[in-house]
């Protein structure tokens, strides 16, 4: 039972940051390699405003999901923007994305330093799931991380600024003939990629150390998700969230830390021959 919760609670994370990987590859057709890095920033600022500042989480969480997401508009206007509409367009912003990535962990490297840091726990304490005893923030996590994922799908199908999300994602041409202003749309997507990748990273920053390599591993999670999942469906990405989550707990306990990526990425290439849309593609 404690494997299956620590598999539920890890999907939930997953979820989370490769909702906003796929938002961005949906509406822009851009993979960010910055992903990982932005959740670092999340982490991190939100510490800042949290312990340093000492003005307590829930203003960290929000100076945190903020300035990712504004880190995150500014990526897109300077990295990614200056390179629409180039035959190369996606092996480039691979380049800057990934430049963004480096400048991003080497500047939190020089502001943070390498001593390790970590954010209090939303609500302290522990609560026992089925027989299974996890904190109490790992359960909210589990709570708040769908919750989210509901308000986004509502947002990209029952709102008009979502559905030029979609529009724009589909034919850009086509959403421009319509009114709907491309490039504001290519910037609130990113914008919203960047937050959910902050708010990822401060809700994993109360179970682990904040370093400024903190996203790595969770942003190879998150391709590995999306593509497992199938890219452009965020129901897709969702549930493939859980499958890579729950398989990973579950390969931890059986085989260890050591074989569990070697498998995790195996099993991605045989369901990629079997299935080359995804597990929840469409063919």
């Amino acid at each position: 039972m404690t494997t299956l919760v620590s598999g539920i609670v890890l999907g939930s994370l997953y979820a989370l940051m490769a909702s906003g990987l796929s938002l961005i590859w949906t509406t822009l057709g851009v993979f960010n390699f910055a992903h990982g890095a932005l959740m670092m920033m999340g982490a991190f600022i939100a510490w800042t405003v949290s312990e340093g500042l000492g003005l307590g989480l829930w203003a960290g969480l929000v100076a945190g999901v903020g300035a990712t997401a504004i880190l995150g508009v500014l990526i897109e206007y300077f990295l990614v923007r200056p390179y629409y509409g180039r035959p190369n367009m996606l092996l480039i912003t691979v380049m800057t994305t990934l430049a963004a990535m480096i400048i991003l962990e080497k500047s939190a490297q020089i502001i943070w330093g390498a001593r390790l840091k970590q954010l209090p726990r939303l609500i302290e304490g522990d609560v026992s799931v089925f027989g299974a005893v996890v904190s109490v923030h790992e359960a909210l996590i589990v709570v708040i991380a769908p919750a989210i994922l509901v308000a986004l799908w509502i947002f990209a199908t029952k709102t008009s600024t979502g559905r030029s999300l979609r529009a724009v994602g589909q034919n850009q041409d086509a959403a421009a003939l319509l009114g709907i202003n491309v490039p504001l749309t290519f910037a609130l997507a990113f914008g919203l990629g960047a937050a959910l990748a902050g708010l990822t990273g401060i809700l994993l920053g109360g179970i682990r150390f904040i370093t400024p390599t903190l996203g790595a591993e969770p942003l190879v999670k998150a391709m590995i998700v999306v593509i497992f999942g199938g890219l452009g469906s965020l129901g897709a990405t969702v549930g493939a969230a859980f499958v890579i989550g729950l398989a990973e707990a579950f390969l931890i306990l059986v085989l260890g830390l050591y074989w569990t990526p070697f498998m995790l990425f195996l099993g991605l290439i045989i369901v990629l021959i079997v299935r080359p849309n995804g597990l929840f593609g469409r063919a």
